[in-house]
């Protein structure tokens, strides 16, 4: 076997299907919040990102900004080592201290990655609860799915947000069984959210822990922006709570909050935890800055959640139409892998708007989109125009309408 010829066969199988991945060389500001400088073989261009994970742009905030070059200056940028070997900062300390308040548990951790995160704690619950079934709604994260594989109890998986399917698979598992059900609060490829108080309540009836990934919600969601479990009203009957700060809160890096015995275990037996440099200080001091600020100033959800309103009432008018409604993640379906990146090319080359085409297998064939984040820093004028070229290209390519 020729083992190189056989990987250049893979990736023109990828390109030949249209999912091959390309990735713009981008120069984001703080100066210049949704807008990027984009740096292409054809020179530097200036552009509007309308696919950001950062949704309150707190990247770019002022406190944010201030809390990392003060501790840069103080501690420098590393922290040289795992937790358990000098990686233990006062800003770690202080950081899963304010998390623990913000959602209304115990205890907290922190990971370099929200995917880290989710890996470690499932694989540790999965094998250090013995004859743990977990059950898992089918269209969870990667990183969900590679933590119950690594923890090796028995899953069961249920239809995307169908709780009389969970009810039924809960009781083929007498109380006798130990059972998890993991879930996440908004499906960010889908832009829904789960029916996360029918999702407890089952939960509760079996006698099953809950474990809610609140990754895209934190910031966006609650009275103090702690996700929408708060704006249920939830979060004391939720088990393990865990997120990030890669998305709403501006940063980089995962964390889990919930009960002592969840958390100590995940701490004192996770592999990937024990053996990972931990989350460099500096960008531990920005996400502390982050929650503080998203704790006590309302503004900038108010801001993401007035422009993701506005962007769905201008493509129901305009008749494009959405995988769904729901919440701030707007996904427009297209439905074709080639044409979902003619789409994404045409409104960069065109209009100077980058939405990266969301391609199988991250979502099923035949549901190919383009996932749509208005930010806090998007102006009305922004939407009306970005709606306004999206609609032109639609027309254009002869794509249906809703």
């Amino acid at each position: 076997m020729d083992a190189l010829a056989h990987l250049d066969g893979e990736i023109a199988t990828a390109k030949r299907l249209g999912r091959y991945r390309t990735y713009l060389n981008l120069e984001r500001r703080a100066d210049l919040a949704s807008r990027a400088i984009w740096h292409s073989g054809e020179g530097d261009r200036e552009i509007v990102v309308w696919c950001s994970n950062d949704y309150l742009a707190m990247s770019g905030h002022p406190a944010v900004v201030g809390a990392v070059t003060e501790a840069v200056r103080t501690v420098g940028l590393g922290t040289g080592g795992p937790r358990s070997i000098s990686g233990t900062s006062v800003y770690h300390h202080a950081l899963e201290a304010e998390l623990a308040s913000f959602h209304g548990k115990p205890r907290a951790l922190l990971f370099s990655t929200g995917f880290g995160a989710n890996e470690a704690a499932l694989s540790v619950l999965g094998k250090k609860l013995p004859g743990l079934v977990v059950f898992s709604d089918e269209l969870n994260h990667a990183s969900i799915i590679q933590g119950i594989k690594g923890g090796g109890a028995r899953k069961r998986i249920f239809r995307h947000n169908d709780v009389g399917h969970l009810r039924r698979l809960l009781a083929e598992h007498g109380p006798e069984v130990p059972k998890l059900v993991v879930f996440e609060s908004l499906y960010s490829m889908e832009g829904d959210f789960s029916p996360t108080a029918e999702i407890v309540e089952a939960a509760e009836e079996a006698g099953a822990l809950t474990y809610l990934d609140e990754v895209h919600t934190v910031g966006v969601y609650g009275a103090t922006g702690s996700g929408y479990a708060e704006e249920l009203g939830l979060r004391d009957r939720i088990t393990v709570i865990m997120a990030g700060f890669g998305k709403g809160l501006g940063g980089s890096g995962g964390y889990i909050t919930g009960p002592e015995a969840v958390v100590d275990a995940v701490r004192s037996f996770a592999t990937s935890f024990v053996f990972s440099t931990s989350l460099a200080a500096p960008v531990v001091a920005g996400a502390l800055a982050s929650v503080r600020q998203v704790r006590r100033d309302p503004a900038q959800r108010e801001a993401v959640r007035a422009r993701s309103a506005q962007l769905k009432a201008a493509l129901h008018e305009r008749r494009i139409p959405l995988v769904s409604a729901d919440s701030h993640v707007v996904p427009v379906l297209v439905g074709d892998p080639h044409l979902c990146k003619r789409v994404s090319e045409r409104l960069l080359a065109e209009h100077g708007y980058y939405v990266q085409p969301v391609n199988a297998p991250t979502v099923p064939e035949g549901t190919e989109r383009l996932r749509v984040t208005p930010t806090s820093r998007h102006t009305p004028d922004d939407v009306t125009a970005f709606v306004d070229a999206l609609d032109q290209v639609w027309s254009d390519l002869a794509l249906p309408r809703a």
